[in-house]
């Protein structure tokens, strides 16, 4: 990874981890207090988590110079498809191979790292083109 990709993976990372503790605090509350499936309460947690992160990646890891319509409307759709992962993933781990539901989310939340990551640098806020002379 070249220095500049390095420290904005990182950026990314420390942005991520206020959007995980929300998805981890609904995920907690949602099983142990409300009764609700693990891949619902993760679900749900992923949505509230995403919005914290859309602005603090926007203004913070990505310092993107797009509009937020644009900016927005790629990066929840890249969150979609990211959900998705995530909440199949729970259902297929806890509720079709009894896996611990901690367990199966610290794995969702890896690979969701990964997938948000490389999505959100070369798509979602990937800086417009600079047209040669």
């Amino acid at each position: 990874m070249s220095h500049s990709l390095h420290h904005q993976f990182l950026r990314f990372a420390a942005v991520g981890a206020s959007g995980t503790a929300v998805q981890y605090s609904v995920l907690w509350g949602g099983v142990e207090w409300a009764g609700i499936s693990a891949a619902t309460a993760s679900g749900i947690g992923y949505i509230l988590g995403s919005v914290v992160n859309y602005l603090l990646n926007y203004f913070f890891t990505f310092k993107s110079d797009k509009g937020h319509g644009e900016a927005a409307s790629k990066y929840f759709t890249l969150l979609g498809i990211g959900w998705c992962i995530n909440t199949g993933l729970m259902w297929l781990l806890v509720h079709q191979l009894g896996w611990y539901y901690w367990l199966a989310q610290v794995l969702a939340t890896g690979i969701g790292l990964v997938w948000n990551f490389a999505g959100s640098r070369w798509w979602a806020f990937k800086p417009a083109s600079v047209p040669t002379k």
